[in-house]
């Protein structure tokens, strides 16, 4: 055993005439002289020490580069690096992972090489190579001036110079993102945003918003998943306001000449939304400047109106916003196209059917203008109970769980209130290029939220899918449906009522781009929203997320859904297949209206 004696004292004996490489020295090899004719140039060169390898399988690619020691404190996994070819294209990749290998063959994990390094101000970094394994994502060409990205067909040649993607058009192109459309957020990298030598500097993230190639994908429909504190109310409204732009237009129907901006319906469970009529007064004319040089719609928007549910004695009272406040009821009409409004979660598929035929004989008797407190009325008839037993059309005990369920749910503070009914109100609820926000926040019955919500949602979604509507106010007008808290609403139950809420929502989702309808969700709890609607979804944005199970839900690339628990408020991941590759982006931190109750 050596005799080093206790950690304090010890140094490595230095002859005064030993070599720099002493190693090498040994093996009678003379120094290298490593000063360069040139200037250096990239960051590493490729290497095939272990072979290069291009495959269709990804396990069994192989790109490897050695880092310059001068360049490695700067090198981050998910890096864009550009490798170019003989003739001119070039290969874009990300650094997919990073490792220190020994230069020499010598066991450093020794008492020796401990202690040494224990006392210096450092390692040397010559004594190790710095590797980095690359993820081919895309070959970059020139076709007549304009730059184009295909597939990865072909391997790059060894030690040729690896240099940072450093130009808007090369990270652009090879992410597949697209030029114009509706900003997100800026390119990100380990949370820290993606710089190029260009004025701005960062790099745009956009949804492809024309019909150019393929449909908007407004129309394909958008889901914002996040924790508590990450920002997704604030990244929601920002991206709302972007398709509120004056200039944002759609064709009334596919190859319209005719176009028409997009009416915005938000649901409002939190009572925030209000607030994008009004500016965002810490917002400087600096911020300002910024965003319409990046083309970023901002401001407050002028027509934005809340209505405001009229349910029992529930009152709307808002200090936080300017907004045009207009009070509405549900009218009890609208349960005759939907019966499951007062179905509730308790009856089985018997005694909904049931149901179903006591609607329709009531509105038969009564006409449109039958009211709730008329239907308890004609449920309470002397005689009916017997008389539908005896026919055999409902049996006693099934008509006896329909009434308890009627009555005795919140649909006496919903229906017919005192106020407007929402159908009288279409023409202004629905507005081309305007926000209509329908807060619920007031409302202490959590069944009578979820009743309103889904009365109104259903008004417009029917109207959206109907051949015959009633309303070509709905009918011609681009719509976002937007719904916070989505998980309350679209979530797979057994229960007759979600069935047929689902069946609902999955079929819009599925007839969206026909008929110029998208739905913009956003939830803490993805999990919970009914697998048919998500599937539907094309694009997803994720924020920090902390839960298992809500992380595993929104189906990201493995790479990026290990990031999502360690991300900062307002950093996201973006996966949206028929726009670009899943990337990281950073959105703005500011908001663009007002947000928050100071």
């Amino acid at each position: 055993m050596s005799d080093l004696g206790d950690f304090e004292g010890y140094e490595r004996p230095v002859e005064a005439d030993e070599p720099p490489d002493r190693e090498a020295a040994e093996e009678g090899f003379e120094p290298m002289d490593l000063d360069p004719v040139g200037t250096d140039r990239g960051i590493g060169v490729l290497s095939a020490s272990e072979g290069l390898r291009i495959s269709e399988e990804a396990d069994d690619t192989r790109l490897r580069a050695y880092v310059a020691v001068g360049n490695r404190a700067a090198v981050r996994i998910g890096s864009y690096l550009l490798v170019p070819y003989p003739d001119g294209e070039s290969l874009f990749s990300r650094i997919a992972a990073l490792e220190y290998v020994q230069e020499f063959h010598t066991d450093d994990a020794t008492e020796i090489h401990a202690r040494r390094a224990m006392r210096s101000a450092g390692i040397d970094e010559q004594d190790y190579k710095f590797m980095a394994s690359l993820e081919p994502v895309a070959i970059l060409y020139d076709d007549e001036g304009e730059l184009h990205r295909r597939m990865t067909d072909r391997v790059p040649k060894p030690e040729t110079i690896i240099r940072p993607a450093a130009d808007a058009d090369e990270i652009k192109t090879g992410l597949k993102i697209p030029g114009d459309g509706v900003f997100l957020g800026h390119l990100s990298v380990g949370g820290e945003k993606v710089r190029t030598a260009a004025e701005p500097p960062t790099i745009d993230y956009r949804l492809k918003d024309t019909y150019d190639k393929g449909d908007p994908l407004v129309f394909r429909h958008s889901l914002i998943a996040g924790g508590t504190g990450s920002g997704k109310t604030h990244a929601a409204k920002n991206v709302l306001r972007q398709y509120l732009s004056p200039d944002r237009t759609y064709p009334v129907e596919t190859g319209s000449s005719r176009t028409v901006r997009p009416a915005v319906v938000q649901f409002d469970p939190q009572d925030e939304y209000a607030q994008m009529h009004d500016d965002n007064p810490v917002v400087t004319a600096e911020d300002r400047r910024r965003w319409e040089r990046e083309g970023i719609a901002h401001g407050g928007h002028d027509d934005t109106i809340a209505f405001i549910p009229r349910v029992g004695d529930s009152s709307y009272a808002a200090n936080h916003h300017r907004a045009e406040q207009v009070e509405f009821t549900i009218p009890f009409s609208m349960v005759q196209g939907n019966p499951w409004l007062v179905a509730g979660a308790q009856l089985n598929d018997n005694q909904y059917s049931a149901l179903t035929y006591l609607i329709k004989r009531f509105f038969r008797d009564q006409g449109d203008s039958g009211t709730y407190q008329a239907f308890k009325s004609f449920l309470d008839e002397p005689g009916l109970r017997e008389q539908l037993d005896e026919t055999g059309r409902v049996h006693e005990a099934t008509f006896d769980a329909v009434k308890r369920r009627v009555l005795g749910g919140p649909f006496g503070q919903v229906f017919d209130g005192d106020a407007r009914p929402i159908t009288d109100l279409v023409h202004d609820f629905v507005r081309p290029g305007g926000l209509t926000v329908v807060p619920t926040y007031h409302i202490s019955s959590t069944r009578a939220a979820e009743t309103v919500v889904l009365a109104v949602a259903s008004l417009l979604v029917d109207e959206k899918l109907s051949n015959d509507p009633d309303y070509d106010r709905i009918k011609d007008t681009p719509l976002i449906i937007g719904m916070d808290e989505a998980h309350n609403f679209l979530t797979d139950a057994e229960s007759v009522q979600a069935r047929h809420v689902i069946g609902k929502f999955t079929d819009a989702a599925k007839q969206g781009r026909k008929e110029r309808l998208g739905l913009f969700l956003i939830t803490q709890d993805p999990q919970d929203i009914a697998d048919a609607v998500f599937k539907q979804i094309n694009t997803t944005v994720v924020l920090n997320l902390g839960d298992e199970d809500a992380i595993s839900a929104v189906n990201i690339p493995s790479n990026l859904e290990q990031k999502v628990p360690y991300m900062e408020t307002g950093q996201m991941v973006v996966y949206s297949p028929d726009n670009s590759e899943p990337v990281e982006l950073i959105g703005l931190p500011k908001c663009v209206t007002r947000h928050g109750r100071d």
